[in-house]
């Protein structure tokens, strides 16, 4: 595609395009990508490991626009076979397509893999908007040429959505649960704003998770993180992945990799029995938020799962002073332990007259039950209330 000054390239991998080219297109804080999960290194690791590839189901077709030769915007972007490691349903759509004689796969797919993160997709570091429509009908341009029946934008800013919207992509919301810090100068300063029942319930279970057993916990970060760590961490992953998912996305080679580009933006927490680890979490440090990714235990511990992925995640924001803990996709029982009701969006290309207008049914009965679910849910938060 090109008009006179603006060029598109598509890329086949992520290796082929320059990390300075890369990150100096995303936003960023003094030079460093603001959140993790959109630094080249984290893509180049998953590809870098296999993880994330044309063998796996997706095959990186990073859409880069370029205006006289230098780089002006990008998106990232997947030509998928399947619709795993998303966390943005869409295997209904799959199926009702594919049961009226449509092809649904291949789709393009606009996200981080396996991340449920929301974070910007058009990467247009001047905000042009013309630039951002660019890329959004390059990428449906590039659906044509692809026979993809789709374009799939997910965990998107709200701000990004709406203006996909604008342009005529479709329009889905979900929820999150994330913790919000008001400055808080302690862990017990926290707790004197949840009301008094949940206050006791969470000391209760800050104590059951650790005391009762005698546990420890560990946080591990930088130069500190070895390969030891990571081959303990690994096989609590793999025990989770297993159990959720059928198999982990994610290799080990993989958090070799992150761990030697990006060691300084990874937190590892790990639950330990005397010198014996017994539970890990590993989350990635934005410019002003935690990200909890991934969890997993070698036993039974009541509450320690809550301790470690959502308590000691608290506590080093606060430690810290970032603004914003995001614990994952999912997960109702976030809410009692101060984790609120926070919308995400996704915004959606499709092809087909038909499926399309389906599918704008659906999502507009949707959003309005997850607007009701979200307004019930903010009731139900721990806090003191008035």
């Amino acid at each position: 595609m090109s008009d006179a000054e603006l060029t598109a390239t598509i890329h086949p991998s992520t290796a082929s395009i320059p990390a300075a080219t890369w990150n100096g297109l995303v936003p960023s804080t003094s030079g460093k990508p603001d959140n993790p999960f959109l630094d080249h290194a984290f893509f180049l690791a998953l590809e870098q490991s296999g993880s994330a590839n044309a063998r796996t189901g997706w095959q990186p077709q990073h859409l880069l626009l370029e205006r006289d030769g230098t780089p002006v915007a990008l998106m990232p972007l997947f030509l998928k076979s399947h619709s795993q490691g998303e966390y943005v349903f869409d295997h209904a759509w799959a199926d009702a397509y594919q049961r009226a004689g449509g092809e649904y796969y291949p789709k393009l797919q606009c996200s981080v893999p396996f991340t449920p993160v929301t974070a910007p997709k058009l990467w247009v570091p001047s905000g042009d908007p013309a630039l951002r429509r660019a890329l959004l009908t390059t990428a449906e341009t590039l659906a044509q040429q692809r026979n993809a029946s789709s374009v799939h934008a997910t965990f998107v800013p709200e701000e990004e959505a709406e203006f996909a919207e604008e342009t005529g992509w479709l329009h889905r919301v979900d929820t999150q649960y994330h913790w919000h810090n008001q400055d808080f100068s302690s862990f017990e300063d926290y707790l004197a704003t949840l009301s008094s029942r949940h206050r006791k319930v969470t000391r209760r279970e800050r104590r059951d998770a650790l005391g009762e057993e005698g546990l420890t916990v560990e946080w591990i970060t930088g130069s500190d993180i070895k390969e030891h760590h990571w081959d303990e961490f690994f096989a609590f992953y793999q025990d989770t992945g297993n159990r959720k998912w059928g198999r982990p996305y994610l290799n080990r080679s993989f958090f070799s990799l992150l761990s030697a580009a990006m060691a300084d933006r990874i937190v590892l927490m790990f639950a330990y029995d005397g010198d014996r680890p017994i539970a890990g979490t590993l989350n990635l440090l934005g410019h002003d938020t935690l990200y909890g990714r991934y969890w997993g235990a070698d036993r039974d511990v009541p509450f320690l799962h809550f301790e470690l992925c959502y308590y000691q995640a608290i506590d080093f924001a606060i430690a810290h002073k970032l603004r914003t803990v995001e614990a994952g996709a999912q997960g109702e029982h976030k809410l009692a332990r101060g984790y609120v009701p926070t919308p995400t969006h996704s915004v959606h290309w499709i092809g087909h007259p038909g499926l399309r207008n389906a599918v704008a049914d659906y999502l507009e009965h949707e959003r309005a039950s997850v607007a009701h679910d979200q307004d019930v849910l903010d009731g139900f938060t721990p806090f003191k209330k008035g």
